[in-house]
C-alpha cells in the first residue's frame, strides 16, 4: 500500500497514464464530475486536458498538479484554478484520487500541499473549493487543512448532467 503523497506539474507525458486511470476510476468519478465525453478517457483526450492546463498555467490561471505516490504512481489530479490577483489574491481547488488509491489519506495530504503552494509560492490570501453535499470523504480532507464550511450554493455546477447544489469551504492564509 502506497504511504507517500507528493505534487508535481503535470506532463504532456502523463497523458497514456492518466487516460488509463480515468478510464479504471470511471464509475467511481462519475457522481462527482460533469459528464465527460467518450474521448475524454482516452490519451488523445488526456493529452487536450493537459494541453489546456498548461496553457492556463502559462497565464498565471492555474497551477495543475498531479498527485504522486511511491515510486512515482500517479494517484489522481489536483489543480489551483481561477487564480486571482489584484484586491482578491484567491483561486479555486479542484481535486481527485483513483478510485483504487482512495481511503489511504492521499487527498488529505494533497490538499494541504497545494494549500500551502497557494499560499507560500503564489502569495494567495484564499483557497476555496466546492463539495456535492454528499461527498463528505471530500469535505474531511478539507476540513483537516483547516478548511471551513461558509456556505451553500444553490445549482452551482452542472454534475453528472444536472444542475447540483454545493457546500463551500474555504481557508484563509495563516497570515490573514
Amino acid at each position: 500500500m502506497s504511504t507517500g503523497t507528493r505534487l508535481r506539474l503535470i506532463e504532456l507525458s502523463d497523458a497514456a497514464e492518466l487516460a488509463a486511470i480515468v478510464l479504471a476510476s470511471a464509475d467511481h468519478l462519475r457522481p462527482f464530475e460533469p459528464t465527460r465525453p467518450d474521448s475524454y478517457f482516452t490519451e488523445a483526450g488526456q493529452r487536450a486536458t493537459i494541453g489546456v492546463l498548461l496553457a492556463a498555467a502559462q497565464k498565471g490561471g492555474s497551477v495543475p498538479f498531479v498527485i504522486v505516490g511511491d515510486d512515482d504512481e500517479l494517484l489522481g489530479r489536483i489543480t489551483l484554478s481561477g487564480v486571482t490577483r489584484g484586491a482578491l489574491q484567491s483561486c479555486a481547488l479542484g481535486y481527485w484520487i483513483r478510485a483504487d488509491r482512495t481511503r489511504q489519506g492521499h487527498a488529505t495530504r494533497a490538499v494541504g500541499l497545494a494549500v500551502d503552494h497557494a499560499f507560500r509560492e503564489l502569495g494567495l490570501h484564499r483557497v476555496q473549493a466546492e463539495t456535492l453535499p454528499e461527498n463528505t470523504a471530500s469535505q474531511r480532507a478539507l476540513e483537516r487543512n483547516s478548511f471551513e464550511r461558509y456556505g451553500f450554493a444553490p445549482q452551482y455546477i452542472r454534475i453528472a448532467g444536472a444542475w447540483r447544489d454545493h457546500v463551500m469551504f474555504q481557508v484563509l492564509a495563516p497570515d490573514a
